[in-house]
């Protein structure tokens, strides 16, 4: 969730000491993540001569078979991050109203690819894809736009894992244990269950999570009757405090203005969201076209969740919580501090810690098959075997959270937050190749090279031409200062500012669309196209199909797709 920009600090919170028994509870739900992660390398597990046979496709995409209810429970693992639940609150208690884009942005992100999603699905196992790098490379023929998807969706990545953990400290830091050594001890747990299970464990963990999660939600619910005296006065109290802000310093509506940057931003995020990798390997794990679409339907519950969360920034305000050190990503583990105490705020401090390591798992678990399939294979060892596919991606999964952890520990919390806000404008530019193209070929393929160069470079390049400003409007720092970039460049005499991904994705598509004309029109060759139409329409039961769920269920009778 690129959340425009919260910054989260190392420096300790200052909180009173006293934490016995949330530390104890904590304690207890990471020792049966323990238990759980390594139960899952033995859950549902085929024989040893399938392993061996489907390799990748069993450790990566856990066989393939994931029925609806684990792929509900993966795909909200996946989607919804600490990072989400600490930053939206953040972010509504700094900004006001302009906090909920990531509420807005979720819920039109399904519609959007409920329409695409599904023909991925399709030709990923018709072809036993189980990457973007892998499909781009079969529709246009062309490795080097594959190794260019694979090297930007990996970079794009990997900051977002960094701000998972960046999430896990805060909570650790709040309940008194701050310091690098109990991050990397949780690193240590994230790095053992994801190699040895694969994302069985984070999908078997996300059940666990949002159990938490909605124990945590009830609490809250509970304290806030009681102790704030209702919604009616929370909302008071904010209306209250956006109203004595200097102007510029949020707002409980959107300031007249915004209101275009607040719809691009929403876009713009909800086109990027399922063009990462670890949303499309929490897809490609489900059994069939069906699941696909009923997990997309059903992840609204989690968005209203989300939603939830986001007016705790509100309750923060009302209940008098003060930023930490001025970081206000403090707030909400602050808020959990104080309204629930004890046993309770264990509890929800467990929820935020293993929602940081179920999407991390998944996000490194992505990183690893989009290197091993899309460079690996394609340009270092073609002739790789499923068991040498495995090994190399579970040491490639390893190195991708060494390189998180790196970040967290050596580098500034804010340099961070710049990289994954980057990372979201350099994702949108596979959106031609890897999105647009599961529904056309006409594209040539030199001219969507041409076009993700083009919008990475003027993405990076808006970026930097971005100010940060400071308290008071002040500046701070001359560069990368967010992520909506002011139409004032152009020349125009405006304060409008549209999300720089969004016109990245502008220059991208029209580099393409005018290079794919120049192409036809001079003959350059297009690149073999080895899918073909029907193979977007597959689904489980079809020839073309590798019946993958037979690895975990035994062998089933399919009905042919024309007598359904």
């Amino acid at each position: 969730m690129n959340a425009a920009g919260i910054p989260i600090e190392a420096a300790a919170l200052n909180l009173p000491t006293g934490h016995d028994e949330e530390l104890l509870v904590v304690a207890a739900m990471f020792v049966l993540v323990v238990v759980l992660g390594y139960a899952a390398s033995h859950w549902r597990r085929p024989d040893d001569a399938l392993l061996e046979r489907w390799g990748l496709e069993e450790w990566g995409l856990g066989g393939r078979a994931f029925g609806n209810p684990m792929q509900f429970f993966l795909l909200g693992g996946d989607l919804y991050t600490a990072y989400s639940f600490i930053a939206v609150p953040a972010l509504v208690y700094g900004v006001g109203a302009a906090g909920f884009y990531a509420v807005a942005f979720a819920v039109i992100a399904y519609p959007l690819v409920f329409l695409t999603v599904p023909r991925l699905w399709s030709v990923a196992h018709s072809h036993g894809f189980v990457s973007s790098a892998e499909f781009v490379r079969a529709r246009f023929g062309s490795p080097a736009l594959s190794l260019l998807v694979a090297v930007t969706a990996i970079v794009a990545t990997l900051p977002y894992i960094a701000l998972q953990l960046l999430g896990l400290r805060v909570v650790f830091e709040t309940i008194g244990i701050g310091g690098d050594l109990p991050l990397t001890l949780a690193f240590g747990v994230l790095a053992f269950f994801t190699f040895s299970s694969g994302l069985r464990a984070p999908a078997l963990l996300s059940i666990l999570k949002d159990i938490l999660l909605v124990l945590t939600v009830l609490m809250l619910v509970l304290w806030f009757t009681v102790a704030l005296g209702g919604w009616q006065h929370i909302f008071s109290v904010a209306t209250i405090s956006f109203a004595h802000r200097p102007p510029g310093e949020g707002s409980i509506l959107l300031p007249p203005g915004t209101q275009l940057s607040y719809v691009s931003l929403a876009l713009g995020s909800a086109l990027a969201n399922f063009l990462y990798p670890h949303t499309l390997t929490g897809t490609l794990a489900a059994r069939n076209r069906s699941t696909v679409r009923t997990g997309l339907s059903t992840l609204p519950v989690y968005t209203l969740l989300l939603g939830f969360f986001g007016l705790l920034g509100f309750a923060a305000i009302a209940a008098g919580i003060k930023p930490a050190g001025g970081d206000v990503s403090t707030v909400l583990p602050q808020l959990l501090q104080t309204s629930l105490n004890g046993w309770g705020a264990g509890l929800a401090f467990a929820a935020l810690g293993i929602s940081a390591l179920v999407p991390a798992s998944i996000m490194s678990i992505g990183a690893a098959n989009l290197f091993t399939r899309g460079i690996y294979r394609e340009f270092i060892h073609p002739g790789a075997s499923p068991r040498q596919e495995t090994q190399v991606s579970r040491i490639a999964s390893l190195l991708v959270k060494l390189g998180a952890l790196a970040v967290v520990l050596l580098l500034t919390p804010q340099f961070a937050v710049d990289l994954q806000l980057t990372g979201g404008v350099l994702i949108l530019q596979i959106l031609p190749a890897a999105a647009i193209g599961l529904h056309t070929n006409w594209f040539h393929r030199w001219a969507l090279i041409a076009g993700a160069v083009a919008g990475l470079a003027s993405g990076i390049l808006m970026l930097y031409q971005i100010p940060s400003l400071g308290p008071g409007g002040v500046v701070t720092s001359a560069h990368f200062g967010g992520v909506n970039w002011p139409l004032a460049h152009l020349g125009l005499h405006t304060g409008v500012t549209l999300y720089v991904g969004l016109l990245a994705l502008g220059v991208n598509l029209t580099v393409t669309v005018v290079g794919t004309l120049a192409c036809h029109w001079f003959g350059a060759r297009e690149g073999v196209d080895v899918t073909s139409d029907a193979d977007y329409l597959a689904d489980e039961g079809d020839p073309s199909i590798r019946r993958m769920a037979e690895l975990i269920d035994g062998p089933q009778q399919y009905e042919p797709r024309h007598a359904r």
